[in-house]
């Protein structure tokens, strides 16, 4: 692999850096000395990477009250999402940060002024980028910072998660069946044919998708371009909003046709979508397209071992293994019985 690909591969790779508090995100111990100031570059750093769609995290060991009214006050709460602060250990609090934002922790940037504490979170997370503060500012230069394309999923990024807490406070408190909670949300979905204006999205989409892809691969801009424009394919993107707000587009789906059958070369869905079961109402879609069209649905799968849970997706949807050479897999559908829409969804499509 040349080196353009080796970075094109590594590009926008960190989705959340995890700070620690005393002597990195400001100068000074904070229970020692009482007061504290956020450094100027960390606080400059920490609202440009929020603008091209990273998020920001805290794991410190402090007191929580003393240490979140210092946040605060410099005017930084709203940047932080699932902050840990108290006494866990720092590769504890990573891996809290990243389930909570339901992303890998190859996904995560740490920075902390402790050797100690990067250390233990290294052997702990060694997927994780770990670096000194006065690392900082190299790295942002590097390609793991810096995403191709800046859209405006991206620029909203942090807005989202804050909406999906909601979301999340309201179904722990909902006493009810996951059925009942879903059917109060409201949830719209709109599955339509991928535009130009649609493509640095749909680029970002499958660099940044490792859970819910059914083959892992990354397209560019200029191959979506020209399958897009291509008589032997089908892309479509696909929205969901509900009463909450939009998620933007989350979901990307790829099509090779021909008269005897349809073959789903790719299927994704962004993470923050799993638990709403997006990925199963699109392949429903796509099993009543397809008989509809008169032809067979088939589907590849390469099995990257972080996406167990597109297969159960297909499984659920009826598909089947067809054929198998290693880890890549052929499915076919089952059209002669399919599950009507659930209720609790509408769904527009062009």
């Amino acid at each position: 692999m040349n080196d353009e690909l080796v970075e094109e591969k590594r590009r926008g790779r960190v989705k959340c850096v995890v700070w620690d508090l005393d002597h990195t995100l400001w100068d000074g111990v904070l229970l020692e000395d009482g007061a504290v100031k956020v450094k100027g570059e960390i606080a400059e750093a920490i609202h440009r990477l929020d603008g091209l769609g990273v998020l920001h995290s805290i794991a410190s060991k402090n007191d929580r009250e003393a240490a979140w009214e210092q946040i605060e006050q410099a005017g930084l709460a709203d940047m932080f999402l699932y902050p840990q602060i108290g006494w866990n250990a720092k590769s504890h609090s990573v891996r809290q940060i990243a389930k909570k934002l339901n992303i890998g922790i190859d996904a995560i940037a740490f920075v902390d002024d402790q050797e100690f504490e990067r250390a233990e979170v290294s052997d702990s997370c060694p997927e994780a980028i770990v670096l000194d503060p006065a690392e900082l500012a190299g790295a942002l230069e590097t390609p793991e910072f810096r995403p191709r394309f800046v859209t405006g999923e991206s620029r909203r990024r942090r807005e989202m998660y804050r909406s999906q807490i909601v979301r999340d406070d309201e179904e722990e408190g909902f006493v009810g069946t996951s059925e009942e909670f879903l059917s109060q949300l409201g949830l719209v979905v709109q599955i339509r044919p991928a535009s130009r204006d649609d493509l640095q999205r749909a680029e970002e989409l499958t660099v940044r998708t490792n859970q819910l892809n059914s083959t892992g691969r990354v397209y560019s801009y200029d191959e979506l371009d020209g399958l897009r424009e291509s008589d032997g394919h089908l892309l479509y993107v696909v929205a969901l909003d509900d009463k909450f707000g939009s998620y933007g587009k989350i979901g990307l789906v790829l099509i090779e046709t021909s008269p005897e059958a349809w073959n789903l070369r790719l299927l994704l869905m962004s993470c923050r979508v799993m638990s709403r079961g997006v990925g199963t109402i699109v392949l429903n879609h796509l099993l009543h397209r397809a008989r509809e069209a008169g032809v067979e649905l088939r589907a590849d799968l390469v099995e990257t071992g972080r996406n167990r849970m597109m297969q159960i997706a297909y499984a659920f949807s009826g598909f089947r293994e067809i054929d198998r050479q290693g880890k890549q897999v052929t499915l076919r559908a089952d059209l002669e019985e399919i599950a009507p829409l659930p209720s609790h969804v509408r769904l527009i499509t062009d």
